[in-house]
C-alpha cells in the first residue's frame, strides 16, 4: 500500500477569479476531495496538508478594517484562525463524500505548531505573498499602514510577509501515531502555525510559513513514500512563456539544483515547490510529484506530472 503526502495549495480552494466565498470554497474543496476520494479507492494511505496564502490575507484585511472596532490579531493567530477554518471544511467535506462512496476511513485535522529560527533571515527580507491583488495606488496606501508590497506576476500587487524555513513539528508524535492508526489526517494547514522557542517555551512568530516546505518536512517525518505538491499547471516547465518553453517529465535531484541556480524557478513561483521536492527526496529517499490537482491521479500513476528522484 503507498502512502502519500498531498500538499494542497490555497489557491485551489480560493481561487484567484473568485471572492472567497465560504460557498466557493465548500465548493472547490468538495473537487478536491472527490479527486481524493479516488485515491483512497485505489489503496493509497493520505496524509493531507493545505495552503492559506489567499484566506489569511484576507483574514488580515478584515482586521486592518475593523481597527478600532475589535482587538488587532497577530499574524499566527490569523494563521491558525485559517488553519482551523480550512481545516473543518476540508474533513467536513472529506467526511460527507467518502460516506456518498461507502468509502470507511477515520479523518481528523490536527492544529498544528511549526518551530522556526528566530534568527531567519526571512524576518528581514518578507517574500511570501498573501492576500489579494491590489493596483499600485490601493498598494500604496497599504504601505502607509506598514505592510511591505510587492508586483505579483504581473496581475498586481501583493503584501509579503516573512517566510521562515520550518524546522520542527511540534504534534509530529500524534501526527504519526494517527497516521500508523490508519487515520487521514489533515494538518500543517497554511505551512503551520510559526512559533519559536525561548525560555518560556513557545511563542507565535510573525510569519506565514511556506507549506511546501512543511509538507516536505512532515512527509519526511512521517515516512511517506510520495510527496505530491499540487500547482496550477500539470507539469513544471522550463522557459517558461518563451517560444522555446519545455515541459519537463522527470528530474533528478541535481538536474532541479541546476535549473534552480540557473534562475528557471523564481522564488516567489515554482522555486519552492522545487527546492521543497529536493529535500524531501534527498532527505527520505522518496519520490516527489508536482502537478495540477486535476491530473494528480494521472501523476500518481506515471502519466503526468513532474517527477523528482534521487538519481
Amino acid at each position: 500500500m503507498r502512502k502519500a503526502v498531498i500538499a494542497i495549495g490555497g489557491n485551489a480552494i480560493t481561487r484567484s477569479d473568485q471572492r472567497g466565498t465560504v460557498e466557493e470554497q465548500r465548493e472547490n474543496i468538495r473537487i478536491c476531495c472527490e479527486l481524493l476520494a479516488d485515491l483512497l479507492e485505489e489503496g493509497y494511505e493520505l496524509l493531507l496538508t493545505h495552503g492559506n496564502g489567499p484566506q489569511v490575507g484576507n483574514v488580515v484585511l478584515q482586521n486592518n478594517l475593523a481597527q478600532g472596532l475589535v482587538p488587532e490579531s497577530t499574524l499566527d493567530i490569523c494563521g491558525a484562525q485559517t488553519q482551523g477554518s480550512l481545516g473543518y471544511l476540508l474533513s467536513q467535506m472529506l467526511t460527507n463524500v467518502l460516506r456518498e462512496r461507502k468509502i470507511s476511513k477515520k479523518i481528523v485535522s490536527v492544529i498544528t505548531q511549526v518551530v522556526v529560527d528566530k534568527e531567519d533571515e526571512s524576518f528581514g527580507n518578507p517574500t511570501k505573498f498573501i492576500g489579494p491583488f491590489f493596483t499600485r495606488g490601493e498598494a500604496i496606501l497599504q504601505e502607509e499602514k506598514g505592510f511591505v508590497m510587492r508586483e505579483d506576476s504581473g496581475r498586481g500587487y501583493r503584501r509579503v510577509v516573512p517566510s521562515p524555513k520550518p524546522l520542527e513539528i511540534v504534534e509530529e508524535d500524534a501526527i504519526r501515531t494517527l497516521f500508523r492508526e490508519g487515520y487521514l489526517v489533515i494538518t500543517a494547514g497554511g505551512g503551520g502555525i510559526p512559533v519559536i522557542r525561548n525560555r518560556e517555551g513557545l511563542q507565535g512568530a510573525e510569519a506565514v510559513i511556506d507549506k511546501d516546505f512543511a509538507s516536505a518536512l512532515v512527509a519526511e517525518r512521517v515516512g511517506v513514500d510520495v510527496l505530491v505538491i499540487l500547482t496550477g499547471v500539470s507539469r513544471v516547465s522550463i522557459h517558461f512563456g518563451r517560444p522555446d518553453e519545455r515541459e519537463l517529465e522527470e528530474l533528478t535531484v541535481e538536474e532541479c539544483r541546476g535549473y534552480l541556480e540557473a534562475g528557471e524557478f523564481p522564488p516567489g513561483s515554482m522555486g519552492p515547490k522545487m527546492e521543497a521536492a529536493v529535500e524531501f527526496v534527498e532527505n527520505s529517499g522518496g519520490t516527489a510529484i508536482i502537478t495540477s490537482i486535476e491530473r494528480m491521479k494521472e501523476a500518481l500513476g506515471g502519466r503526468d506530472g513532474t517527477w523528482v528522484v534521487k538519481s
